[in-house]
């Protein structure tokens, strides 16, 4: 079992998120309409964050190869938001005492984590709790 996953890592784009609208069907204003995003407190368009999660699974494949990815469970939390033409990175490491279990994460440019939580092999051990 690795200890890292590969690191995903790209540039979105304001044309990226457009493609995303149309492909999930989701033409919120505040990803989509750059003047109506500039009014609210977001400051300007902002990526689904599906998006950004979608280079989690990437990270995954690149790592343990497509036919993998639906061996793991995902439990991710939504920390902070990605402006268009942000930069991001997604990557993770193993979890000490819990074989197949991974800290996952999607960082943007600056180091801060915009998207955080863990995966795990289906029938791979709980993480030990927390005291």
């Amino acid at each position: 079992m690795p200890r890292t996953l590969e690191t995903v890592s790209m540039t979105v784009s304001q044309a990226d998120i457009d493609l995303y609208a149309e492909l999930t069907d989701d033409f919120n204003p505040l990803h989509v309409d750059p003047t109506f995003a500039a009014a609210t407190p977001m400051g300007g368009t902002i990526a689904h964050g599906t998006l950004s999660v979608n280079l989690i699974w990437q990270s995954l494949a690149r790592t343990f190869g497509p036919a993998a990815l639906d061996r793991f469970d995902l439990d991710i939390r939504f920390l902070k938001p990605l402006h268009a033409g942000g930069a991001i990175v997604a990557g993770g490491e193993s979890l000490a005492g819990s074989p197949g279990r991974f800290g996952v994460w999607v960082k943007d440019a600056a180091g801060a984590t915009l998207i955080a939580g863990q995966v795990a092999l289906a029938g791979a051990r709980p993480a030990p709790a927390a005291n």
